[in-house]
């Protein structure tokens, strides 16, 4: 039996610009060096991918006629909230998130990213080499990016 209910449903975007550098975002809400790619949750009934182009939206001002879909994830990939986050984070309902994960190019120039969105969630943004990724982000979610390399590195 599976434990997928334990998990809220999300999804997360890769985003490529031209030099196949992956955009990421510094926590706003987190006293550490955190930073990660747009990510967030989906709401009922909504499809994955909507979800995807939605959060990116909100999360970096980015409209999706300005993203090209390279590739999905093969596979669903999950991480769990440390025990200390799990009873402040979405009311204690969630073990972690299950998410869907999308490979995109950004089509667009750097002058079409705005963080200054209506919830921000990032207070500082950049393009980083790819094999960075794990040690941007935080250490509970560092397996996650570890297997978002594994299977879109044939991309870049």
């Amino acid at each position: 039996m599976s434990d997928d209910h334990l998990y809220r449903r999300g999804v997360g975007v890769m985003l490529l610009n031209a030099e196949g550098l992956v955009w990421v975002g510094r926590r706003i809400d987190y006293t550490d060096e955190a930073w990660q790619m747009p990510q967030g949750g989906m709401d009922k009934g909504e499809a994955p991918w909507d979800t995807a182009l939605r959060e990116l939206e909100e999360e970096t001002g980015i409209a999706p006629y300005l993203v090209e879909r390279i590739a999905d994830c093969p596979e669903r990939l999950r991480y769990d909230l440390p025990p200390e986050l799990r009873s402040s984070l979405w009311k204690g309902k969630w073990k972690g998130q299950l998410q869907d994960w999308y490979l995109c190019r950004f089509l667009g120039h750097d002058r079409d990213v705005d963080i200054a969105t209506k919830h921000p969630e990032f207070n500082e943004w950049k393009w980083v080499e790819p094999r960075l990724l794990p040690d941007l982000i935080v250490p509970f979610k560092r397996d996650l990016y570890r297997d978002l390399l594994r299977h879109f590195g044939v991309h870049f």
